[in-house]
């Protein structure tokens, strides 16, 4: 028996209507099958991390004119009542022994608001960004920093530092650890230091810069000397200019470190003999620019104070020019170096050599 499908004139059998009806009825199972069972489980969809946006930034003190860098109500000067002596740099002449020689600060010197009947300070400090307390020293007598806290910052380079010191208090509830806000009130501006400031010369210094060595503290007990501060001690601490946070405070724009310290000036560059990468550029990787020290040495540019910037693995050919294993300063940048009061490098008979700062700064940056 057959049938003619209408609109073709075709003659098909009915047994072939049917099949093809059954396999039109188990397609339109199978879809509905498919439309309505459990999908099977896969990896859920993660959201990549948003890119870090920097910190935001704060006034340190209620004092808010900090652009106008030539007024002694705004910085406090040294004795010597230059108002350079305030900033940041090669900006102080010391006795150092027999000579009186450049000396670098490696912060800036706010001087208060507001002062008591007394004749003391009463500005209250803040933290200038969101950060935690790594260290609180709240003996006046133990280090020229007097009482003093250290704040550590998170960045895409690696966590920096910010310092507050001379304070009159630290904040009592201030502890290792503990996580601080933007703006938060941590101590009182004061004098303590054992350099002996008078209260009329009160005022906040204020750092900010990067740590050379995780395992400072182990050096420095090893090296037998007092006052222990842990890694927070000064010698430790390599400063960079507080002034150029300042913008950031009345902008509102967001600091990232990693943009800035890779545009830092070099104020000279060493070869230096190494065991392996140093605990400075695995933690600050962003610095090291390329290659593995196999040839026992690296290559590596300094600011003017003492922040090691960027890095890398030296040549076969600039390792081997090492005499006798030492370290030796490839270029010297004047212009940057200036008065050179860190006196990492010094001259001598027209050539420059590791000084005893730099001796000693290159001990901690390279111990292991």
């Amino acid at each position: 028996m057959s049938y003619i499908l209408p609109n073709t004139g075709h003659r098909v059998s009915l047994r072939t209507i049917f099949i093809l009806i059954a396999i039109s009825l188990i397609a339109a199972g199978c879809w509905m099958f498919r439309s309505t069972a459990p999908k099977p489980a896969g990896p859920e969809h993660i959201d990549e991390p948003a890119p870090f946006p920097g910190l935001l930034f704060t006034f340190p003190t209620p004092q808010t004119r900090l652009d106008d860098t030539n007024n002694p109500a705004v910085f406090m000067p040294t004795e010597s009542g230059k108002i350079e002596s305030a900033g940041y740099g090669s900006t102080r002449t010391r006795k150092f022994g027999k000579w009186f020689l450049p000396a670098f600060h490696e912060g800036v010197d706010i001087a208060p608001t507001e002062h008591d009947s007394k004749g003391r300070a009463k500005d209250p400090v803040f933290a200038v960004a969101d950060g935690r307390v790594t260290y609180v020293s709240r003996t006046g007598g133990n280090s020229s920093y007097g009482i003093y806290v250290v704040l550590l910052h998170k960045d895409t380079i690696g966590e920096y530092y910010t310092l507050y010191a001379h304070l009159a208090s630290a904040g009592a509830d201030l502890k290792e650890g503990t996580a601080v806000s933007r703006g938060a009130e941590i101590g009182r501006i004061g004098n303590t230091s054992t350099m002996g400031i008078p209260i009329q010369r009160s005022h906040l210094h204020i750092e900010f810069g990067t740590m050379l060595n995780d395992r400072f503290s182990a050096w420095f007990r090893k090296e037998k000397l007092k006052p222990f501060h842990g890694n927070m001690h000064g010698y430790n601490l390599a400063g960079l200019n507080p002034m150029d946070l300042f913008p950031y405070m009345t902008n509102g724009q967001y600091f990232i470190l990693q943009q800035y310290i890779t545009n830092c000036s070099v104020a000279f560059r060493l070869i230096v003999p190494v065991n392996g990468k140093p605990d400075y550029y695995c933690r600050y990787p962003s610095l090291w620019t390329g290659g593995d020290p196999v040839s026992g040495a690296i290559v590596m540019d300094v600011s003017e104070s003492k922040v090691p910037l960027q890095a890398r693995a030296a040549t076969e050919e600039e390792a081997a020019s090492l005499r006798k294993h030492k370290p030796r300063v490839l270029e010297v940048f004047p212009e940057v170096l200036g008065r050179n009061g860190s006196r990492l490098i010094v001259e001598e008979n027209g050539n420059w050599t590791l000084g005893r700062n730099g001796e000693q700064w290159l001990e901690i940056l390279l111990y292991r």
